[in-house]
């Protein structure tokens, strides 16, 4: 029973160690959901559309066109949701080549941002858990985040990319509290 109760308590505290990384990194956040899944994630559109109104929630200036991507990641093999997230794109603060390949929605902006050679500057703006019942997206505004049978509270990071001297792109990512027990369980189906 002791063995059981260590085992129990060593998993929690490298889920919790883990989060901690993915709240607090200012690098490539996919890189590290693909270590901690050990498989390659791929990315699923919600939405994505050009908003109309002032989309001014960066506080420093206005003008547009705006365009809003909701998006989920999820495991190429294992099909686990990975990530919930929301970007809030400032076309004119962001490189065309970029923009060009997130207009086109087949890949995740890391990376297109990769795979073209743009480096970026990461702010991470606010970070921590909620209940899924409180999850928002960028404009506040309740969303149903895609994780099924939620039992923990939900890891979320808001962090701005900046290209230059104004930011890009405002991401709010919400990451599944279960990463670690599903990468485990895939690791004992293997054994």
């Amino acid at each position: 029973m002791v063995d059981s109760q260590f085992e129990r308590k060593a998993s929690d505290v490298l889920q919790r160690i883990l989060l901690d990384l993915l709240l607090v990194t200012d690098g490539r956040t996919t890189d590290l959901l693909e270590l901690i899944m050990n498989e390659k994630v791929r990315v699923e559109v919600i939405r994505q559309e050009q908003i109309t109104e002032d989309a001014n929630i960066m506080g420093e200036f206005s003008g547009g066109p705006y365009y809003v991507r909701e998006s989920v990641l999820i495991g190429e093999k294992s099909g686990f949701v990975v990530s919930h997230n929301i970007a809030l794109i400032y076309s004119t603060h962001v490189p065309p080549a970029l923009f060009e390949n997130i207009a086109h929605r087949q890949q995740g902006i890391g990376k297109v941002m990769s795979s073209l050679g743009i480096r970026s500057l990461r702010d991470v703006a606010d970070s921590g858990f909620i209940i899924g019942e409180d999850a928002i997206d960028l404009f506040k505004k309740p969303i149903k985040i895609r994780f099924p049978d939620l039992h923990h509270p939900i890891p979320y990071k808001r962090y701005f990319m900046y290209f230059g001297r104004k930011p890009g792109i405002q991401m709010l990512e919400y990451y599944h509290p279960d990463l670690l027990a599903h990468r485990l369980q895939q690791e004992f189906k293997q054994e």
